[in-house]
């Protein structure tokens, strides 16, 4: 067996690729994954590490084409609110504005609905869904990408993360090993303090647009309730520190997206495309405003919100969610 670097000291780039090649190649034994692992988040990961770690699940994934506007709407978990699944909704909304929507997810891990069991719940089969990514995304605009399809390397690694049961480096890696390759993101994390880390470790990744977001309530997406962390990359270029109202929309509490299992969440999103409002459709407005405009396809955040609120309030959103059931 190969042994791991000490990570006491902040790695290189060529000891951080190759520490991750390891790792995900087998070539090291569980023991030492996960002293490594504990090491790293305990001293606090590095952009350079971060970006290598996902440049190697990059290496691994089993990819599908996406035209060159598509993008991702994705958080990484670990907020502890337990909400309704926003990002989902998004990812419906933006998509039923036109631009392709890649959307990367699994199945829940902290909270209790992650994307894949709510759009379960909803109709959407998973095994179908995966199977048929690549149609569904050039036939409606919109696919899921099930994490567990498309990246067989981390069969070995998501045990030996139940056992460390703490945050490590790979629960930064969803929106950064995205198999359709999108360049364009909105980008949720639950840890304010880290967005900066974040963005230079997409910049090193080349991305082309993206913005890294945090509820400053430690909210893993732009919250309805207060201020959101912003960093921008690439060309993307909103302001620093975004609040509900430089959308247009009211203040909710947090109380107001709390969710619960995959039945009440699909029942809530179903609600929300039907054109129930409140906090649960004025956090996917705020959110879907700024993939909007990471997208280019809005050019600010109060245009972006009242194109999504069309697209919920015509139907278009609710008639895609239909559509791509019936794919399944």
């Amino acid at each position: 067996m190969t042994a791991l670097p000490d990570p006491i000291s902040p790695l290189s780039r060529e000891s951080a690729a190759q520490a991750f090649a390891d790792i995900l190649d087998a070539r090291t034994s569980e023991e030492a994954i996960a002293d490594f692992l504990l090491a790293l988040s305990d001293r606090g990961e590095t952009s350079i590490e971060i970006a290598e770690a996902a440049r190697a699940l990059r290496a691994r994934f089993i990819p599908i084409d996406a035209p060159a506007n598509a993008i991702d709407v994705c958080g990484t978990g670990g907020d502890g609110h337990h909400t309704l699944n926003v990002s989902t909704a998004v990812s419906l909304v933006v998509a039923s504005c036109g631009v392709p929507v890649a959307k990367h997810g699994n199945r829940a891990a902290s909270s209790k609905a992650g994307a894949a069991d709510t759009l379960e719940a909803l109709g959407l089969d998973m095994e179908r869904a995966g199977a048929m990514a690549q149609q569904t995304l050039d036939d409606l605009g919109i696919c899921f990408l099930f994490a567990a399809n498309h990246h067989p390397v981390m069969r070995r690694i998501t045990p030996i993360r139940r056992r460390i049961g703490k945050r490590t480096i790979f629960n930064l890696m969803g929106p950064l090993a995205n198999p359709a390759r999108v360049t364009r993101q909105l980008i949720g994390i639950a840890r304010p303090d880290y967005t900066g880390l974040y963005a230079e470790a997409l910049e090193q990744l080349g991305t082309e647009a993206a913005i890294v977001v945090s509820g400053e309530e430690g909210l893993d997406e732009l919250s309805g309730a207060g201020p959101s962390v912003v960093v921008n990359v690439g060309t993307a270029d909103l302001q620093r520190r975004i609040v509900p109202e430089d959308a247009g929309l009211p203040r909710h509490p947090i109380a107001a997206i709390h969710g619960g299992d995959p039945a009440y969440n699909a029942l809530a999103l179903r609600r929300l495309l039907k054109g129930e409002s409140g906090g649960y459709r004025d956090a996917v407005l705020l959110n879907a405003a700024a993939a909007l405009v990471v997208a280019g396809h809005s050019p600010a955040l109060t245009e972006g919100a009242a194109v999504a609120a069309e697209a919920i309030d015509s139907g278009l959103a609710n008639a895609l969610l239909d559509r791509w059931i019936a794919y399944s």
